[in-house]
């Protein structure tokens, strides 16, 4: 079974399940992330050395942002808890380990199964190497969804 070893592997169905819940989680992410951009902008106009610093040093130095950063942490491990792999918060991008099974001379792999925020539910799939711009449809999924 291929060289990805992962603790959970979904099914489409199992994925889809999810995605209620998803929805609710990624949604509040990006408005954490919207929300701790907009006050990282408000900061900088009067400190022009905070573009220079990583975030955990933005933090240190602005203690006021933790709650949302502790927030934006809980939700993240949350997603990763179920098993899934939060790949992009502004796209809203989620994978789920998926074992594909090869056909004839091709042994079986693990690929990604991909959802994007918006979605209605899990409509395409990408080897774990490439991403998102090389997604593959499901089948039976709608090409219209992909992309």
């Amino acid at each position: 079974m291929g060289k990805h070893r992962f603790e959970k592997l979904f099914s489409a169905d199992e994925a889809n399940e999810l995605i209620p819940r998803l929805e609710i989680l990624v949604r509040d992410l990006q408005v954490q992330a919207g929300a701790m951009r907009k006050r990282i902008g408000d900061l900088s106009r009067f400190d022009d050395k905070l573009s220079e610093l990583d975030l955990s040093k933005v933090i240190t130095r602005y203690p006021e942002l933790r709650p949302l950063a502790t927030r934006m942490s809980e939700i993240a491990s949350e997603i990763q808890e179920m098993g899934c792999f939060l790949k992009d918060i502004d796209q809203g991008l989620v994978d789920f380990p998926f074992l594909i099974e090869g056909d004839g001379d091709e042994e079986d792999d693990v690929v990604f199964l991909c959802w994007q925020y918006g979605e209605p539910r899990v409509v395409a799939w990408h080897s774990i190497e490439s991403g998102f711009g090389q997604r593959q449809p499901l089948p039976g999924a709608s090409k219209p969804l992909l992309n």
